[in-house]
């Protein structure tokens, strides 16, 4: 959350393992429509690129916190502010796990499109 709040694209994709599996949103969706979502340092690259990089800004506000094992899932609100000043925000559990080397192995965000609010921050 840290390396994308303050954009840093390669420290974000160093988190992850070569094989990582990034859902968000799990199933499918207009940010991944065949539901698939997207494996490997290319791919989770590219959704760096085309889904989190273009915002003015990405922020997370986590409420709870469950850790079992090697996963945590958080509770809680992702906010983004969108090109010319629309604000998106939407709750979901965001679930990730890491393998015996420390790196993410998989992302897994539950969120509902249709639960997107959208507001206009502009000035």
């Amino acid at each position: 959350m840290d390396a994308i709040e303050r954009r840093d694209r390669e420290g974000w994709l160093a988190l992850f393992s070569e094989l990582a599996l990034v859902e968000d949103p799990v199933g499918p969706s207009t940010l991944d429509p065949t539901g698939q979502g997207h494996r490997g340092h290319q791919a989770i690259a590219n959704f760096y690129d085309t889904v989190i990089a273009p915002n003015e800004s990405v922020s997370f506000e986590v409420r709870q916190s469950f850790e079992c094992g090697d996963e945590v899932a958080n509770v809680g609100t992702i906010t983004i502010v969108l090109p010319g000043g629309l604000r998106a925000s939407v709750e979901g559990v965001y679930c990730y796990r890491i393998g015996a080397d420390g790196l993410i192995v998989s992302l897994r965000a539950f969120w509902e499109q249709d639960a997107v609010r959208i507001e206009d921050v502009r000035a």
